[in-house]
């Protein structure tokens, strides 16, 4: 029998140190979700301090800091009610990320996080020591087992002690970053510990944008037969009221579709980029192809016509029809755009250089350095007016080292670089499929190309993006050898010549801008390969 509890599941979006901030936002939602009646008010794993704060943790001020603040939350909480806050705690046995409950203004008892994720993006067992004590707390007679985030992605403890202990309801407080899909793995994972157990689980999740992480809400109650009958919003802070017992009078949120999930992600892990770290807006270079188009429209979709800034800036080998297409996108947008002819820098250049300009690779360096003037008027244009500059790079470019040093990698923000190629193509015509269509058809229709020399294609040097894609797939996201891709029907020599590109080209990624993770292994924290690294030198021999 379900039990009777009033549960407000407040999936809030902080700014991580904002100690103070984030202490407003939960006190805020706490006492409106009071006011509605609720008994029993959740909110996600580290809502006060952050997630994750990484080595903030190691500084024992920030610490501190972080207990006097929750000591000073729990004044401003509501009387009547019982809130569960995620946050960190030190009694001298090491650091611990907790639950801390507070009831009537007073701190209560605390739940410590149990199992401690160290893979992908996760590094928790760096800096927590793991709790070991199920916690069962009663609200309004209802007994309520505590969980956090990962001590639920596994049978047994502590879901299986907390139920031994006699929990009626299962509370999971989380802050898991999205992927695509991810919310069917979450569903999948929740529903088998409800079945498991014959309880409800509410689970309470963190949103908002952080470096490269994006957490996109999507708060869930599961009730006992494994079945989801309450869902909040994605990519956007919300209170999701809940009466256990009358569960089927909860709201229940349409799930997006996958690729709806990928841009909402992209357009909160921009805004929350900008907004959080003081930027007065965003730039890039917009070439009349497709990547930057798309890259245009999120960030329109995203922070407003008015926070974006563009720029056109042709080299004697840019084509007419480019130039155009990208015009007509800036004011099909509504955005400001700036024009710069870049051939007579190209000249002063190639002056300056001289005669130490004529090499083997004088080709490649005069290709490049119409890149490397381009990122420094748009760093310039950064400095001037205080705008991030948004690098305009796709995954697909990225793991084969199709981009330029100190050119089109120059910036502060890689929207798409977790995005495969085929992936832009589908979000361009996702946007299109809008009343208003702001990307002209011939910029979606037209073959790839960097136009850094006269009638260059993408095509030349790399397999169509089709293709490339499924190579990359299979590499990097399944971890598949030469072999094996090879044996899945691709040619074994432009195999090996896509490997050895991904491997030559790690120091590349390593000094691009951070980008918003959309792939369950993103290059960065989930993908840590060594710069220097011989062992390729095998499919060379």
């Amino acid at each position: 029998m379900t039990p009777e509890l009033k549960l407000a599941l407040c999936q809030t979006n902080p700014r991580l140190g904002d100690l103070a901030g984030n202490a407003t936002l939960i006190a805020d939602a706490a006492n409106a979700s009071a006011s509605e009646g609720a008994e029993l008010i959740v909110f996600p794993e580290l809502a006060l301090t952050g997630y994750p704060p990484e080595d903030l943790l190691l500084n024992a001020e920030f610490v501190a800091d972080s207990m006097e603040a929750m000591e000073t939350l729990a004044k401003q909480l509501p009387e009547g009610a019982t809130c569960l806050v995620g946050t960190v705690w030190n009694e001298g046995n090491g650091l611990q990320n907790v639950l801390q409950v507070v009831t009537d203004g007073q701190l209560g008892i605390r739940y410590a996080k149990t199992r401690l994720p160290n893979y992908g993006v996760f590094d928790e067992a760096r800096y927590f020591t793991p709790g070991s004590t199920p916690t069962v707390i009663s609200v309004n007679g209802v007994k309520v087992g505590l969980s956090i985030c990962e001590d639920i992605w596994f049978a047994g403890a502590p879901a299986s002690e907390c139920v031994a202990l006699g929990a009626e309801l299962i509370v999971n407080a989380s802050a898991s970053p999205f992927h695509a899909g991810k919310i069917h793995e979450r569903i999948d994972v929740l529903a088998a510990r409800a079945q498991e157990h014959k309880v409800p689980i509410a689970y309470c999740a963190l949103v908002g944008g952080q470096d490269e992480l994006v957490f996109d809400g999507q708060s869930l109650l599961i009730d006992g037969e494994g079945s989801v009958v309450a869902r909040a919003k994605p990519f956007v802070e919300d209170r999701l009221s809940i009466s256990l017992g009358n569960e089927q009078a909860a709201r229940l949120e349409i799930e997006p579709d996958l690729l709806s999930e990928i841009e909402g992600a992209l357009h909160l892990g921009l805004a929350d980029y900008v907004g959080k770290n003081g930027f007065n807006g965003v730039v890039l270079g917009l070439s009349g192809g497709i990547d930057s188009a798309v890259v245009a429209t999120l960030a329109v979709d995203s922070i407003g016509a008015e926070n974006v800034q563009a720029a056109v800036m042709p080299s004697p080998w840019s084509s007419p029809e480019t130039q155009a297409d990208a015009r007509l996108l800036a004011s099909n947008l509504g955005i400001e755009l700036f024009e710069f002819s870049i051939g007579p820098l190209m000249d002063a250049w190639e002056t300056t250089l001289g005669e130490s300009a004529v090499g083997p690779g004088s080709a490649l360096a005069a290709e490049n350095i119409q890149a490397r003037i381009r990122g420094n008027i748009l760093m310039g244009l950064s400095n001037t007016h205080g705008w991030l500059v948004v690098t305009t790079g796709n995954k697909s470019e990225l793991a084969v080292g199709y981009s330029t040093l100190y050119g089109d990698a120059a910036g502060g923000f890689g929207l798409l670089k977790d995005v495969p190629k085929g992936t832009v193509y589908d979000l361009a015509n996702l946007r299109n499929s809008r009343s208003d269509s702001p990307i002209p058809l011939s910029i979606i229709e037209r073959a790839p190309s960097a136009e850094l020399r006269p009638g260059q294609r993408d095509d030349d040097s790399l397999p169509p993006y089709d293709r490339l894609d499924e190579i990359l797939q299979l590499h990097i996201e399944e971890q598949k050898d030469e072999k094996a891709i090879a044996a899945a029907g691709f040619d074994g020599e432009e195999v090996a010549r896509i490997l050895t590109l991904v491997d030559r080209s790690e120091y590349k990624r390593r000094q691009y801008p951070p980008g918003v993770k959309i792939t369950p292994l993103a290059f960065g924290r989930d993908r840590r390969m060594p710069m220097t690294n011989l062992w390729r030198s095998q499919r060379e021999r």
